[in-house]
């Protein structure tokens, strides 16, 4: 009897772990399918306008008229670009010093403080931060530079913001996860704290602060709200940090509701540039992540 009542409890328990491996593979299977229908529907609805309107027209056009039927996206690539890596050069070296603070310096209560502070950033909606823009930043900048306040600057610096906890919990979790005996090595042959972070913890940790970089990436360029507060929403090339600009996430948001015919499907085209995009961010970070893997 006792063999029985075994051989059921195993049989049982092999049934129970044998629908929880289902369970996961539909759940993964879910998440496949929903990118492969996003993009499947948005090339669907995005390739006929650009082949419509012309591929070197849509990328290189420099006028977006949907009265006159000009559907030039350039410049809203350029300011995308532009927001985009502003955002980065003032938020990556911020993020990662950060980063190395809270695992390497600041001791262990000033650094769960400044953790709680960093995660309600992120929990901060986007349009919180563009009317904090808006009402903070782009006067600011109108009282010291003129020029009204709306500008690439203050699309660069509300963005630089917003991408700081994805740079700073990533960072983070790539430096702790660098072998303590790296350190202690270093630390053994004379080095300096100051001097084993920058020349071997940091260079360890390079895989994961680079997705921190493309995810800090595609946040900005992905992000709407804010800019749509504080940019000026001008499809013209900016020339310089006091130019109004218009991103392409900002585009679709703002005439998505009105548009119909050949302009929306050019909306829609304008999402298949943006998700090409993102492709190859991935792409390029799984390019390096293997790279700097094999060269570890």
């Amino acid at each position: 009897m006792k063999d029985m009542d075994n051989i059921k409890r195993v049989n049982a328990r092999k049934k129970t772990e044998k629908s929880i491996e289902i369970a996961f593979f539909l759940c993964g299977l879910f998440a496949v399918f929903s990118v492969i229908f996003i993009a499947f529907y948005i090339m669907k609805r995005g390739i006929p306008a650009i082949a419509q309107v012309g591929f070197k027209e849509f990328i290189f056009g420099k006028m977006w008229e949907p009265t006159g039927d000009f559907y030039g996206i350039w410049p809203m690539i350029v300011g995308s670009i532009y927001a985009t890596l502003g955002a980065i050069l003032i938020g990556l070296p911020v993020g990662v010093f950060t980063a190395v603070f809270l695992a390497e310096i600041a001791p262990p209560k000033t650094a769960a403080i400044m953790r709680t502070s960093i995660n309600l950033l992120a929990g901060i909606p986007s349009v919180v931060y563009g009317f904090f823009g808006l009402v903070v930043i782009v006067p600011l900048i109108d009282e010291m530079f003129g020029g009204g306040g709306n500008s690439l600057l203050a699309t660069v610096l509300i963005l630089s913001i917003m991408i700081l906890p994805t740079i700073i919990n990533l960072s983070e979790a790539a430096i702790r996860a660098v072998p303590s005996y790296y350190k202690e090595g270093s630390l053994g042959l004379g080095a300096t704290h100051i001097e084993t972070i920058f020349k071997v913890i940091l260079p360890s940790a390079k895989s994961g602060i680079l997705a921190s970089i493309v995810l800090g990436i595609g946040r900005a360029v992905g992000e709407t709200m804010a800019v749509i507060l504080v940019s000026g929403n001008t499809p013209v090339i900016p020339e310089s940090l006091l130019d109004r600009l218009r991103t392409m996430t900002a585009t679709i948001a703002m005439e998505m509701s009105y548009s119909s015919g050949l302009h929306q499907e050019a909306l829609f085209g304008i999402g298949v540039i943006l998700f090409v995009f993102i492709m190859i961010l991935n792409f390029i970070l799984n390019y390096f992540t293997t790279k700097t893997g094999g060269d570890r």
